[in-house]
């Protein structure tokens, strides 16, 4: 039998021009605020990898549970094939921030905590965690829209998440995006996602945006 999670990307989560534009807009506002071009970065649940491979960066390192993550990566990217879960195979103490987006509310509670712990294994000390995913507190009538969704958060659950894993939040945007790429008629021009991302107030917005940092 095929795995889930497998036919998940196959027929709700399909390449696109779309997402790569919309994420060229996204990685450039957060490398300008949050990632430094010598950095070393790594992605979590990186997919076909429209982040990681446009962000600018001295390493980049991918993982994903599934093995598209190696087709769609670009060559200066190390790919690996796992769960979050575990990262021990990956070195400890070495990346300055790690992004991921959509991922926790895949997760159980114990299953994202793990993950948690794991990022801070290997984190630099006053690395940065990134995380993009839905807020149910302004996207409540669709989060179940996607049945792969089985945790939630909000804003204000996602901090409180990261500080009793002793991050501290650095920010925290309840409305960063819209909730869903999905059969939106939005368009998805780059500089238009761009000049979204400036907006004071973001209509449409159910994903946020909390960074924080691994203690030193």
């Amino acid at each position: 039998m095929q795995d889930l999670y497998e036919r998940y990307f196959e027929l709700l989560h399909l390449p696109s021009a779309d997402r790569s534009r919309v994420w060229k807009a996204i990685t450039r506002h957060l490398q300008r605020r949050y990632i430094p071009d010598a950095a070393a970065v790594l992605e979590l649940g990186a997919g076909y990898c429209p982040f990681i491979n446009q962000i600018g960066a001295r390493e980049k390192y991918a993982v994903d549970r599934n093995a598209i993550v190696q087709e769609h990566a670009a060559p200066d990217v190390r790919t690996f094939v796992q769960s979050c879960t575990d990262l021990s195979n990956l070195p400890q103490g070495h990346f300055d921030a790690v992004f991921a987006s959509n991922l926790l509310e895949h997760l159980t509670l114990a299953e994202a905590g793990a993950t948690l712990d794991q990022v801070t294994a290997v984190l630099k000390p006053g690395g940065r965690i990134l995380l993009l995913q839905p807020n149910f507190a302004y996207a409540y009538r669709q989060y179940f829209d996607d049945v792969s969704h089985v945790q939630i958060f909000t804003h204000v659950s996602l901090a409180d998440f990261l500080k009793i894993h002793d991050y501290s939040i650095e920010a925290v945007k309840p409305r960063f995006l819209p909730f869903s790429m999905r059969g939106s008629s939005i368009p998805t021009y780059t500089w238009l996602v761009a000049l979204y991302l400036w907006l004071p107030f973001k209509p449409m917005a159910g994903q946020m945006l909390v960074v924080a940092r691994r203690p030193h």
